[in-house]
């Protein structure tokens, strides 16, 4: 599957994908079913079990456990892998040291490993520089990372762009420390190097939907393994439709990056193929209990924020709408005003509202496969909005059409109302004047998405409507 371009990276085969220009209807016929697939769920298992196969990876945000993470999901999708040499200026920010790490551990008085990375990977604060010393408890204790309140878990630490260094431990390990002497060793580099982030792009029509998730956070399970095992899995579905030759009406581009200067990289390096970003939607903590949430957009009315409110909201599930803020993941980058990109984020229990978060009670058996399953269908769902809504016109407008003559209207007879179905034909013939997209139609109608766009197919096929031009950017 990989071979070397002329550049080094790592390229994958291509895939083979059918024709995309989307035929008119097409894509209304055949999507309103994707994120309905019975077959979904048969695919948490493997989701669950491609993330236990790098679970123990040490990723960061450069180094060999991220770049062995991207390289694994080349098994899955076609991905290609991207280098970004360390000391390049992508805006205000520059991309750091190679970070890697041979060993690191903390021997007690008696001389006994008390603290060892190679237990768990979170047990040393990442980027932490060489070390080889020994100290006095007192000393050491200004380096160590516990949690009073959660004494059994190790918390995930950092020092991106700091020369520090430190080891986290469960808070019950640290309070049984004895007094004496401590030998430290941290044997790792720092480094001329690059960062490495991962790339596929499925093509469709001329514009993009970008699927974008974090890969950098070590033996952490549902921040963000799962982010990446569901955009990997949404990306082999999508790319199996194309096998099939269903038609696409967008190209979707699906990126795995380190968390904050990985998307800082790819926009300073692909600042024009930023500008055909439609919308986007970052994947990020989809394995847990919690209900699903979406943060919208900085727009905040964008197509994006509209399909992923629209179809967690017919889904019927329990569901949150969050305004946009300036924190969080990789969508405050895209959504920076020098881009604003229309740009959301997907997740169950946002970041910092569980207690797992951050520590090392976010393992494999805190991320459920059955969820991974969910989170892929609600994805497809948001995706299914998006290909589907368009700008539609009536092409009898001058009073409502006469249906029955056509077969589409029932004799009604002692009925009190015209059925669901014909209902929503009237709805959208109603509302089919070109100025408002299928998504606008069902909010205002009560309708779900998929029944106005059933209405829509099948007055198309009938030759009462017809799809306009999608001149009008915004609306995809």
């Amino acid at each position: 599957m990989k071979s070397q371009d002329g550049n080094g990276s790592l390229a994958p085969s291509p895939i083979r994908t059918a024709p995309f220009a989307p035929e008119p209807g097409e894509a209304q016929a055949r999507f309103p079913s994707l994120g309905e697939d019975p077959d979904l769920d048969a695919l948490g298992e493997p989701m669950h079990a491609w993330m236990a196969s790098v679970f123990p990876l040490c990723r960061s945000i450069t180094g060999a456990g991220l770049r062995k993470t991207l390289r694994s999901l080349q098994d899955l999708i076609p991905l290609k892998i991207h280098e970004v040499p360390s000391g390049t200026q992508v805006f205000d920010w520059t991309v750091p040291l190679e970070w890697d790490v041979r060993e690191a551990w903390i021997r007690d008085p008696q001389g006994r490993k008390v603290v060892d990375f190679r237990d768990h990977n979170l047990h040393l604060v990442q980027y932490s520089v060489p070390v080889r010393a020994v100290m006095p408890l007192e000393e050491l204790q200004l380096h160590l990372h516990s949690l009073p309140d959660r004494p059994g878990w190790i918390p995930y630490r950092t020092s991106y762009y700091k020369d520090d260094w430190g080891f986290c431990l469960p808070h019950l390990q640290r309070s049984a420390l004895a007094a004496g002497d401590y030998e430290v060793c941290i044997d790792a580099s720092l480094k001329e190097g690059s960062l490495s982030y991962g790339e596929f792009i499925l093509p469709g029509g001329p514009d993009q939907i970008l699927i974008w998730a974090h890969a950098c956070h070590p033996s952490l399970a549902n921040d963000n393994l799962s982010g990446v095992a569901v955009s990997a899995y949404l990306a082999r579905y999508l790319a199996g439709l194309a096998d099939r030759g269903v038609r696409l009406r967008h190209t979707y581009r699906f990126v795995y990056a380190p968390a904050t200067i990985g998307a800082i990289a790819w926009l300073s390096r692909n600042r024009a193929e930023a500008a055909r970003i439609r919308n986007g939607l970052v994947l990020s903590l989809l394995g847990d209990l919690g209900a699903f949430t979406y943060k919208r957009s900085r727009r905040g009315n964008a197509g994006i924020d509209r399909a992923a409110a629209r179809s967690l909201r017919d889904a019927g599930a329990d569901h949150a709408i969050e305004d946009f803020s300036p924190y969080g993941y990789d969508e405050r980058q895209f959504c920076s005003p020098g881009f604003d990109l229309p740009v959301g984020c997907l997740m169950r229990t946002p970041h910092g509202r569980f207690p797992e978060y951050h520590t090392s009670g976010d393992d494999l058996e805190f991320v459920k496969p059955a969820r991974l399953a969910e989170s892929l269908r609600a994805a497809l769902r948001v995706l299914s909005v998006l290909e589907c809504d368009g700008v539609f016109e009536n092409l009898n407008p001058h009073c409502e059409p006469q249906l029955g003559r056509r077969g589409l209207y029932q004799a009604v007879g002692n009925r009190p109302d015209p059925g669901a179905e014909a209902m929503a034909m009237l709805w959208v013939l109603n509302l089919c004047d070109g100025d408002h997209s299928l998504s606008e139609i069902a909010d205002r109608s009560g309708l779900s998405f998929a029944a106005a766009v059933r209405a829509a197919s099948t007055l198309m096929s009938h030759g009462l409507l017809r799809e306009r031009g999608r001149e009008e950017k915004g609306r995809s």
